[in-house]
């Protein structure tokens, strides 16, 4: 019968810190099994060293190389594969004699540890049972006595390997992070912290739980002392700390949720209350305290004076909108009630519009010069409307047409065609989307000259092509794009 193979996680260095279930595994192994770098010191060793018996069969598994040059005909990855390959020889045969076998891992066994590649490699064969471990994400987080998240804060967990690119990305959009493998990457976690605005509220933390445990505001490490058994820990702000009365307006996006913005999402969270439009407020999370003031789609003035009143009582409040706020959308209502507030801050979150939802679902048709125009007549008389298509036609522009038609407007699609026809060809593609992004969504591509306006409802953007665009059927679909080259 063959012996079963433990990845037993051993914390992150203090032997007290080892769970109970890990102490006993390791005292009752055939064989104890652990990493080590060429000098030949294990962490590992070192940690489960007071649960080891005398007796045991120690497997000292060492490395060949680390991030140096080698020898090896296949450079460093070739090295890695040849010793884990070897490696997990050497721990089969123990298996198959039938011994148990504690594979030492500091942290958690399957957070980035040298544990998985033996994993990988042996439950094929061989029955696996993992013992987790605390890890130093955690013991970094007691080590500094700060909360790590709380809420609904979402914690991130990064490789210092990344690009800077990616760091900053990553660190700017984060609630709270975690930044591992830092040793000679630290100088780029630094620059990515220092980009992203985030450098000053993050902590150094160098061998958690340890004797030789240091931490140190992240902006004070000298990077050419950096271990690789470090972190960079950025905690979660407390939501009443970080953000100020006021007023944001949100961009919900077009419908599918991956549309929407981090910076939307953070802005939605740490609101105190949410006005908008109810089908929109129904597109956001019901968070627990969080208020919700729901109204009629026909209400915007109405909606923004109480955006304002509330966050002049101190609130914090999010108008919501759907695709991005400033266009055809709540953040002009917003701005022109808050100039008789002037108390009251007002910020703008943009999302992505739903004219470049339905663009990107046909190809690219806004790719060359184009101009947004909206079919609604309750706000400005048809006339300007009119005069706006014709001048726009006119100058050969890609058309985004919002708000073509609901309930109460049932002809301006069929005059928006025929006016635009007086400058374009019959067989000019215009794109119908219709509920892009959500469950119904449809995209269609016709003839300018066989547009249906009664296939047109509130819920749909037209995109109506100018000479230049082009229209063609691939296997996947219908595709439209515009040049960005124009004849001269």
């Amino acid at each position: 019968m063959s012996g079963t193979l433990f990845g037993v996680g051993l914390g992150p260095g203090d032997p007290e810190l080892v769970t109970v279930r890990a102490a006993r595994v390791i005292a009752e192994a055939d064989v104890v099994a652990y990493h080590s770098a060429r000098h030949g010191r294990s962490i590992a060793r070192r940690i489960a060293e007071p649960y080891l018996r005398p007796g045991q069969i120690e497997e000292h598994l060492v490395y060949p190389v680390t991030t140096e040059t080698t020898d090896h005909p296949g450079g460093y990855a070739g090295a890695i594969e040849d010793f884990y390959r070897q490696a997990a020889q050497r721990i089969a045969e123990h298996l198959e004699a039938g011994r148990d076998v504690a594979l030492l891992a500091e942290g958690d066994p399957l957070f980035y540890s040298s544990y998985m590649h033996m994993h990988n490699r042996l439950t094929e064969r061989f029955d696996a049972v993992i013992v987790p471990g605390v890890t130093s994400v955690s013991a970094a987080s007691a080590a500094v006595a700060t909360p790590l998240v709380t809420g609904d804060q979402v914690l991130s967990i990064l490789p210092g390997t990344l690009s800077v690119e990616e760091l900053t990305r990553h660190l700017g959009d984060a609630d709270a992070a975690v930044v591992l493998k830092l040793g000679r990457s630290y100088s780029q976690v630094r620059e990515a912290l220092a980009s992203a605005g985030r450098l000053g509220d993050a902590f150094y933390v160098e061998r958690a739980s340890t004797d030789s445990q240091r931490v140190l505001p992240a902006a004070d490490v000298n990077p050419e002392d950096v271990p690789y058994f470090s972190l960079a820990l950025l905690p979660g702000k407390s939501v009443a700390s970080e953000h100020s009365p006021g007023v944001v307006v949100v961009g919900l996006g077009p419908g599918d949720l991956d549309w929407m913005t981090p910076e939307s999402r953070r802005e939605l969270s740490n609101a105190t209350d949410l006005i908008g439009y109810g089908p929109y407020l129904d597109r956001v999370p019901v968070r627990p305290g969080q208020r919700r003031h729901p109204s009629d789609n026909t209400d915007e003035p109405a909606r923004a004076r109480l955006a304002c009143e509330l966050a002049d009582r101190g609130h914090r409040v999010a108008v919501v909108s759907s695709g991005d706020p400033g266009v055809f959308a709540m953040a002009t209502a917003v701005l022109e009630e808050a100039k008789e507030w002037p108390g009251v801050s007002v910020r703008v979150i943009p999302a992505m519009t739903a004219a470049q939802a339905v663009a990107s679902r046909a190809g690219a048709p806004l790719g060359h010069d184009y101009a947004v125009i909206s079919l609604s007549d309750r706000l400005k008389p048809w006339d300007v409307i009119a005069g706006r298509i014709s001048a726009a036609a006119s100058a050969d522009l890609v058309l985004a047409i919002y708000n073509p038609a609901s309930k109460s407007r049932t002809w301006q699609v069929e005059t928006m065609r025929d006016l635009v026809l007086e400058h374009r060809d019959p067989d000019t593609p215009v794109i119908i989307g219709r509920d892009v992004g959500g469950p119904e969504e449809s995209v269609r591509v016709m003839r300018l000259a066989d547009l249906n306006p009664s296939e047109v409802d509130m819920r749909c953007l037209l995109i109506v092509g100018s000479s230049q665009s082009q229209w063609y059927e691939a296997a996947y679909g219908d595709v439209v794009f515009t040049p960005r080259r124009y004849p001269g």
